[in-house]
């Protein structure tokens, strides 16, 4: 099999308790309503795990990475393929910059609880205009890869398919949809929408010109133990490709340099006081940390994402079986 960092042993038990959780579920689906809370975690860790398999490949080998995509794509709820034009040659070439789908600012550079929750159907929206970019460029010049995109969908849904008939076969019609709406089909939706409001509380007011403050972290020791060291954004963006293991050591590297106000020890303590206090009191608010992102002073880049740009990966047919990027 050849697991390349041995502490991907971790992230790899998470998502066998996953599975192992479905199963008790499907044997006695009373459980659901008492532990559908914890699919939904586990779908969020999968949109973690593939974020981090994304760019740092847990096996040595093609067709395992290949294999982990898929069970990555049934749990966090679509093709992990999607990560590389909408992350890997989007978001971390202009960071919150224009040109980025994900951009915070897109409506509004107001940061309260109505625009935070809203953000997902933005920028779902304008994330599948490279994620379409993508799927053309490979067709048009990588059928290999092409084919690969479309297995990536078809297993996912099929496999989607699969488990809402077995529900419907083992515990009748209304039982069976409600079990699989509980434990695959709202922790899917949970996943991607957690996923998007991550990105976007780390990057909102922040400085995408900024060496050390283009990014938020969140340093709580039992947020990052949950997430895979989730919480240390600002490093992540300087080194892509650092495994997610080493990111705690890297960022106390750079800690020092970075504004203190991008470095919350605790993501509950940061939302109560940023949705629920600053409304009231809006000195607990964030604040635009140095330059914000839409002062390009002179640059001409545009708001639309450069289909070339997209497509740059093309030719690598590994890319989309295995959710990541070349180093």
């Amino acid at each position: 099999m050849g697991i390349r960092n041995k502490a991907d042993w971790r992230p790899l038990a998470w998502l066998a308790m996953a599975a192992g959780l479905l199963a008790v579920e499907y044997t006695w689906s009373h459980l659901v309503f008492y532990l559908f809370w914890l699919n939904c975690y586990f779908a969020i860790t999968a949109g973690v795990i593939a974020h981090n398999h994304n760019h740092c490949p847990i096996f040595a080998g093609k067709r395992w990475n290949g294999l982990l995509g898929h069970v990555l794509s049934f749990f966090y709820g679509y093709p992990t393929f999607v990560w590389v034009p909408t992350h890997n040659l989007n978001h971390h070439k202009h960071v919150n910059r224009a040109g980025d789908a994900t951009i915070t600012w897109r409506i509004t550079d107001r940061h309260n609880l109505f625009v935070a929750v809203t953000y997902f159907f933005v920028s779902v929206y304008h994330q599948s205009f490279p994620i379409k970019a993508f799927i053309r460029k490979a067709k048009a010049t990588n059928p290999q890869l092409h084919r690969r995109i479309q297995w990536q969908y078809v297993i996912w849904l099929s496999a989607w398919l699969f488990m809402l008939l077995v529900g419907i076969n083992l515990h009748g019609l209304r039982r069976g949809a409600v079990l699989w709406g509980l434990s695959i089909g709202l922790p899917a939706l949970c996943s991607v929408w957690v996923i998007t409001f991550f990105n976007y509380e780390q990057h909102v007011h922040t400085d995408p010109w900024s060496k050390h403050n283009h990014s938020r972290n969140f340093t709580g020791s039992l947020l990052n133990y949950l997430l895979f060291n989730n919480g240390f954004h600002g490093v992540h963006h300087d080194q892509p490709a650092l495994h997610w293991s080493k990111l705690p050591a890297a960022h106390g590297r750079i800690a020092a340099h970075i504004d203190p106000v991008l470095n919350q020890p605790s993501l509950p303590i940061y939302c109560v006081r940023q949705f629920l206090l600053a409304p009231i009191w809006h000195s607990l608010g964030t604040r635009q940390v140095g330059r914000a992102p839409y002062d390009a002073r002179g640059s001409r880049t545009s708001l639309a994402c450069d289909e070339s740009e997209l497509g740059e990966a093309g030719s690598n047919s590994e890319m989309a079986a295995e959710g990541r990027v070349p180093n």
